[in-house]
């Protein structure tokens, strides 16, 4: 292995690739065309599936399988589709296991659309101590435990809800870098911007440029998602549309899930990558419900962004929790790459949220007021 794939940062795609090709990721099946993003690679689901007794962590004595024998209630065929069931938990085995060099790592999170439409998913590795994170040299299988918390959705062997990405050391920023770099880039623009310890998001309650609309309340008991498609849905049949009133403010309802979105727009320039902080408690009682990866790219101008809207996935913890117009919901951190990439999110990738606003999943039609 070459000394340049050592260098410290988060994996571009060119690198992933000859991860791939060293032996680091071992696919049970050829990558598809799309699968490795600018700075992550799509991981696929295996045929089989497990529904199982309850969420766990194999710890540093078990395997995953072996966890598996004790708590599974039935396993299933996804070779055709099967549909999972909201409020239950499941377990797929990945098309991709890992080999990874001593000094290269691993981290995982759902894929934009599957948190947007509250599918919780978590990846687990043998003898594994936390959820979606590998450690340096981890040689294994990988493992997906899905949860639908709102919508049941139907998925098959082959479908992807998550995405890895890899790195040497950490290279996320400092305070003192994160405001240099916007001093540069710009990382962030509107009237609230601001750039501390990352890049703080705020909520836009007005929804001026889109008629009042300010976001998504989704609906129970609604018909199932099929994971895979896309463009085909009526929102209206599994959300409720939230419009602003007059007041410049919203209370969030325990156990309820909402689509809001940023009143900043957000930029992550070629050689960096993001990552939105899922629970922060200097921001409220609330959680931004997935830890959101930004890929390098996105919302940048040469690859049609100009700044793109956060969309945001929420929950409140436990109690009702007020938000008012221009309170601060998120905070995003940035991390250099190993080198600056060789594509961009939304570079003629086909990607679904560049230069986005308010916006469902990619499994919905347009929708306007």
């Amino acid at each position: 292995m070459t000394g340049e794939l050592w260098a410290k940062g988060v994996f571009p795609a060119r690198y992933i690739e000859r991860l791939a090709r060293i032996g680091g990721i071992i696919p049970a099946s050829p990558f598809d065309a799309d699968q490795v993003q600018p700075a992550s690679l799509d991981l696929r689901l295996g045929r089989t599936a497990f529904r199982i007794r309850s969420s766990f962590l194999p710890g540093p004595d078990h395997t995953v399988a072996e966890r598996i024998e004790t708590l599974k209630l039935h396993e299933f065929d996804l070779t055709d589709g099967a549909v999972l069931e909201r409020g239950c938990v499941y377990l797929v085995p990945l098309e991709e296991s890992l080999a990874l060099p001593e000094h290269v790592s691993a981290g995982a999170n759902p894929k934009s659309s599957t948190g947007r439409l509250d599918v919780f998913t978590r990846v687990i590795g043998d003898r594994a101590r936390g959820f979606d994170l590998l450690q340096p040299g981890y040689h294994g299988p990988l493992f997906l435990e899905i949860s639908p918390r709102t919508f049941p959705v139907k998925v098959r062997k082959g479908s992807r809800l998550s995405q890895i990405r890899f790195r040497v050391g950490d290279s996320r920023l400092s305070l003192h870098e994160h405001k240099t770099l916007h001093n540069v880039e710009t990382l962030v623009f509107g009237a609230n911007a601001e750039v501390g310890d990352g890049v703080l998001l705020s909520i836009d309650l007005k929804g001026d440029e889109r008629k009042g609309l300010i976001g998504f309340r989704s609906k129970r008991h609604t018909p199932v998602i099929d994971m895979d498609l896309k463009d085909q849905l009526d929102v209206l049949d599994y959300w409720e549309p939230l419009i602003n009133r007059g007041r410049d403010e919203f209370i969030l309802d325990p156990d309820e899930f909402y689509i809001l979105v940023s009143r900043e727009s957000v930029h992550v320039p070629p050689a960096y990558a993001a990552e939105m902080v899922p629970f922060d408690p200097l921001v409220g009682e609330f959680r931004v419900h997935y830890a959101g990866f930004f890929d390098p790219g996105f919302g940048h101008s040469a690859a049609g962004g100009t700044g793109s809207r956060a969309v945001l996935e929420v929950r409140s913890r436990e109690v009702p929790f007020l938000l008012g117009h221009g309170q601060t919901i998120g905070r995003l951190v940035y991390e250099r790459l190993s080198e600056t990439p060789d594509r961009l999110y939304g570079a003629g990738l086909g990607s679904n949220y560049q230069a986005q606003t308010l916006k469902l999943s990619k499994h919905f039609r347009p929708f306007a007021l």
